[in-house]
């Protein structure tokens, strides 16, 4: 059996003045749906992280991000792919959120509310934790 090639994901977690974090659902017709995570998607060949990301959500949530601030790098072995998530802190954009894919919106804090979250958001919220001093379980489920 060959080994899976990983799909490389450009992801923001857009933080506002409250130190919210936005949670969007994956929408109708990909795999998790229903699922919460944070918003981005894949590079397109040439692509850097922060140009998938800028376009990405401009795509998704109609909005023009500001600096993208590179995060963490976590892999993700899903059943249907092998994902390299590359999550960048955004602090700026402008324009209104828009759901492009009608999918639904929530900012969060910790201990996040909406349910269920995808796998690969996990690991951030742990990350919020670690940095906020927040102890306790980050999600419900």
């Amino acid at each position: 059996m060959s080994e899976r090639k990983p799909v490389d994901v450009a992801v923001g977690v857009l933080i506002d003045g409250d130190e919210r974090f936005l949670l969007t659902s994956r929408p109708e017709g990909k795999v998790y749906a229903g699922y919460w995570e944070f918003p981005g998607g894949k590079l397109e060949a040439g692509e850097s992280v922060e140009e998938a990301l800028r376009r990405e959500l401009h795509e998704e949530l109609g909005i023009t991000i500001g600096p993208a601030h590179p995060w963490k790098v976590e892999m993700m072995d899903y059943p249907h792919a092998l994902v390299r998530l590359h999550f960048c802190k955004v602090y700026e954009w402008d324009g209104e959120l828009e759901m492009r894919e009608q999918q639904a919106m929530a900012w969060q804090n910790l201990p996040v509310e909406v349910v269920p979250v995808l796998p690969g958001t996990v690991p951030v919220l742990e990350w919020f934790a670690s940095e906020r001093g927040f102890s306790g379980a980050t999600h419900k489920g």
